[in-house]
């Protein structure tokens, strides 16, 4: 598949697949229905509500479902609420408490160094729940791992699993509990053991193109997770980076005094250079970051300017 763009897969399922910054994004429909599961990052929520108006032709929103509340995932929540007064917004339970109570700290996005505009919850998914849509039901399934609230969505009638950040075709996402000192990686093998026993025939990922190939793509997973569980140190600097390429890709250009404030003000990456001790101070640490991701193409340095690449 194209990098971006949406892809009608049967009557009724509409995969929208973004590029960076935002997640990919499902549109469910049916007469009197149209669920969007995931509505992406804030700076592209325009474009979020563009894709879902024009699938739509007029019919409204009836129902956001996020997968779990990291920034690109439901920062478009609020700019589709404006947009669509009546619309249902289901989270899952975890964080309910501090997206009523908007606390921004506790949800991750003072951490990450990400913006999420403040949105409202009227409903909290959970474990087992399944919903109608276009004669399809759908399962929502507790996932944790990359994130400990995450849910994943199953059809038993279709066989597609959307299962956001917890399976990629290469990979998953970052796994944040570990990052805040919490045990993640056991629950990711959960997860991918999860999916594997649902016996999905096609994959919507968070990120990248829709695919088939499952047991190729857990086989990868699982390989990857061992990597990071013979090498915790190798995860902490994936998620550094990760975190910087992100920004890097959300600002385009940042010169260097502006980038190292906002990496203090981050403080996932303070957490992340505590945890993991090298003789780097943390400023030096950010530039050893800065310059890997040089050397491997991700980013350039022009004077005191880094810039995206």
């Amino acid at each position: 598949m194209p990098n971006q763009g949406i892809f009608t897969i049967l009557d009724g399922v509409h995969f929208f697949q973004r590029g960076w910054l935002s997640s990919n994004n499902i549109l469910l429909t049916d007469k009197d229905q149209a669920v969007l599961i995931d509505s992406g990052y804030y700076t592209h929520a325009q474009q979020t509500l563009d894709l879902v108006n024009h699938q739509l032709k007029g019919q409204p929103l009836t129902a956001i479902i996020n997968t779990h509340l990291h920034s690109d995932h439901c920062g478009g929540n609020a700019h589709l609420q404006a947009a669509f007064p009546n619309v249902s917004t289901w989270i899952p339970p975890g964080h309910s408490n501090f997206v009523r109570n908007w606390d921004p700290v506790t949800l991750g996005y003072i951490g990450t160094g990400q913006h999420c505009p403040p949105f409202f919850a009227n409903n909290i998914l959970s474990f087992g729940q399944e919903f109608s849509l276009g004669g399809h039901t759908w399962q929502c399934l507790a996932a944790p791992g990359h994130d400990p609230h995450s849910f994943i969505l199953f059809t038993p009638d279709t066989g597609i699993c959307v299962t956001a950040d917890a399976l990629w075709e290469n990979g998953f996402g970052v796994v944040f509990p570990e990052i805040e000192g919490e045990e993640g990686f056991e629950d990711v093998h959960s997860s991918l053991d999860l999916i594997e026993s649902l016996k999905p025939s096609m994959i919507f990922p968070g990120h990248g193109a829709a695919f088939t190939d499952v047991s190729g793509a857990l086989q990868r997973a699982r390989g990857r997770l061992n990597r990071f569980i013979d090498n915790p140190d190798a995860h902490a600097l994936y998620a550094a980076k990760v975190l910087i390429k992100f920004k890097l890709l959300e600002l385009q250009s940042i010169d260097m005094k502006t980038f190292r404030d906002w990496a203090f003000a981050a403080t996932h990456l303070e957490k992340i250079h505590q945890a993991h001790p090298n003789k780097r101070t943390f400023v030096d640490w950010l530039d050893f970051i800065c310059n890997d991701l040089v050397r491997s193409g991700a980013a350039t340095i022009d004077g005191h300017y880094l810039h995206n690449a």
